[in-house]
C-alpha cells in the first residue's frame, strides 16, 4: 500500500486539483461556490498559500503514492484555528490518518484548542463526538455548521496511546 504524503499545495498543478474540487461528492459537503476552472484554482491556491503563511497555520496537498487525493490544513476561523480535511471520495477511509497528522501539527504549533466545522450536510461523527470537549452549532458564511471544539493535548495523547 502506498503511504500518505503531504506537500505544499502550490506544488500541485491546478488541473490535478480540478477533479477533486469540482466533484459532486466533495461539493455537497462544502460551502457553495462556483465550479472551478484553472484560473479559479490558481486564485484558490494563492488564498490557501496566504493562509499557510500566517502564524499557526499550515495547508498541504495530500498524496497517496503519486496520486493527489485531497488537501488539508490548519486555518483561521471565527472561533480560532480550525482544521480542514477534503479528500476525494475514493480515499474517505484515510480521513482518520490525516486527522491524526493534523492534530500532531497543531500540537507542534502549540495550539491548545482547535475547531472542526462540518457543514450541516455531513452526518454526526461519533469519533468526533467522543473527542470533542464541546459540540455546538455555528452559523458562518451564510450556512449552518456542526462545530467540534477539540483540546489538542488530550486528542494527541489519546491518538498516541
Amino acid at each position: 500500500m502506498d503511504s500518505i504524503q503531504f506537500q505544499s499545495l502550490n506544488t500541485v498543478a491546478p488541473q490535478k486539483l480540478l477533479p477533486i474540487l469540482n466533484k459532486t461528492s466533495t461539493r455537497k459537503h462544502l460551502i457553495q461556490h462556483d465550479v472551478f476552472d484553472e484560473s479559479l484554482v490558481r486564485q484558490w491556491v494563492n488564498a490557501k498559500m496566504a493562509e499557510d503563511a500566517k502564524a499557526g497555520c499550515l495547508v498541504r496537498a495530500i498524496l497517496k503514492g503519486e496520486t493527489l487525493i485531497g488537501w488539508c490544513g490548519i486555518q483561521q476561523s471565527e472561533q480560532g484555528h480550525e482544521i480542514a480535511i477534503v479528500l476525494d471520495d475514493s480515499s474517505w477511509g484515510l480521513g482518520k490518518t490525516v486527522f491524526k497528522q493534523l492534530m500532531i501539527w497543531c500540537h507542534e504549533l502549540q495550539h491548545h484548542t482547535v475547531y472542526i466545522h462540518l457543514l450541516h450536510t455531513r452526518p454526526s461523527y461519533r469519533f468526533l463526538d467522543k473527542l470533542a470537549q464541546r459540540t455546538f452549532e455555528t452559523n458562518m458564511m451564510g450556512d449552518k455548521f456542526t462545530t467540534y471544539e477539540l483540546n489538542v493535548e488530550k486528542v494527541v495523547r489519546r491518538a498516541l496511546e
